[in-house]
């Protein structure tokens, strides 16, 4: 008889229908222990084009595909001379996007947390999202790169943090990851994919579904403002005028790394910057709240840790009295109505 291997080192039972809750826990659970373990409280996450490539690369391409066509030169050759143009002058958002990460984590570096603060995260392809890794990299910081898998797509760039490259199956795992440690969006000119994630996060802001306040940055107006039209939603009443001032548009990375921090500041480091957030010691997603009136857990005031040393001590002497573990005050009342209620139960037995 064939030996039969134990469930969980079952690769074709794990591979199948009826274990896709545990595949999806498995993208909840084992990304949640490599932030742990890394110690990273919370992100800065760059959206963006896989299609952007670098100057460098982009001339270089450029300058092979002139040399080419002095030789055989036709209207495909035409086409696409026209668009190897476009990708060096689309090249800037890749060196723009490098260097407000870069700067980023230059700042974040220079905060004093146990846990790492604002890393810079990307989808860990190429385009913006190597942009990104690649100028937290050359900054000397850690940076995330949270990869899906897809028969198509490229592998990873090779400037995430070695334990901080994830791959993921499941899209909404991923987007849940990007979500749930974000204290700030970049988005860059991006495709479908970009549009996706972006409005993903809007919604989530709008509805009041995250616990937290999420800066958004819609970087680059003069592709956005051909893409992207909210006003007119506003006009005819589809989104609230107010729900405009949910993104800001900016055009340089100095402008971004000034708002950026700002929002971070305000947000996220005043009133708590002394007491670290628990993510590094708890299993609780603090990303997302079903309290709609709870906007941002970080400002809560931290505890006068004498007046709790008076009240536990209250407490202990009313559970040495009363037999219970509130105050004296509290203790006398709830021990009548225990009695009247005990008391009417014996009656009724009569």
């Amino acid at each position: 008889m064939a030996h039969q291997p134990l469930a969980y080192l079952d690769a074709e039972f794990l591979e199948s229908a009826e274990a896709r809750p545990i595949r999806i826990l498995a993208e909840y659970l084992e990304p949640l222990r490599r932030f742990k373990e890394q110690k990273i409280q919370d992100t800065v996450v760059f959206f963006g084009s896989a299609r952007v490539d670098s100057r460098e690369r982009a001339e270089v391409a450029l300058k092979t595909l002139r040399a080419r066509g002095e030789r055989d030169a036709d209207e495909q050759y035409e086409a696409e001379l026209a668009k190897s143009r476009r990708a060096l002058e689309w090249a800037r958002y890749y060196e723009e996007a490098r260097e407000l990460a870069r700067m980023l984590t230059e700042w974040s570096l220079t905060l004093e947390s146990e846990n790492h603060r604002f890393v810079v995260t990307s989808g860990g392809g190429p385009g913006i999202m190597e942009a990104a890794n690649r100028g937290a990299r050359e900054a000397g910081g850690k940076t995330i790169g949270l990869n899906i898998h897809l028969p198509y797509e490229q592998g990873a760039n090779p400037y995430l943090t070695e334990g901080l490259h994830f791959e993921f199956h499941y899209f909404f795992m991923r987007k849940f990851w990007f979500a749930y440690l974000a204290k700030a969006l970049v988005i860059f000119p991006g495709g479908f994919g970009t549009c996706d994630e972006l409005f993903e996060i809007l919604t989530l802001v709008q509805t009041d579904k995250l616990s937290k306040k999420i800066g958004i940055i819609l970087y680059g107006s003069e592709y956005w403002n051909q893409v992207l039209h909210f006003k007119p939603m506003a006009e005819w009443g589809a989104i609230a005028d107010k729900d405009l001032e949910l993104l800001q548009r900016v055009d340089t990375p100095a402008d971004a790394f000034e708002r950026l921090r700002a929002h971070l500041v305000t947000h996220h480091l005043e009133p708590a910057t002394a007491a670290v957030i628990a993510f590094a010691t708890s299993t609780k997603p603090a990303g997302f709240t079903r309290n709609t009136n709870t906007r941002n857990h970080e400002t809560t005031k931290p505890r006068n840790h004498e007046n709790t040393k008076a009240r536990r001590h209250e407490g202990t002497k009313a559970r040495r009295r009363y037999g219970c573990g509130c105050s004296q005050e509290t203790a006398r009342p709830i021990q009548g109505r225990v009695s009247r209620r005990r008391g009417g139960a014996r009656r009724g037995d009569r």
